[in-house]
């Protein structure tokens, strides 16, 4: 999982990618390709 500042760059990387927020934190997720994890902080 990446570590990012801004999550809006990492949302454009697939169109499976989505935004949720859990225990206060920012998260990109993605079901196809989890690879592409990352939480911003």
């Amino acid at each position: 999982m990446k570590v990012l500042a801004s999550l809006k760059s990492a949302k454009n990387r697939d169109k499976d990618c989505r935004i949720i927020r859990r225990k206060g934190r920012v998260l990109v997720i993605n079901k196809k390709n989890p690879r592409l994890k990352a939480k911003q902080g």
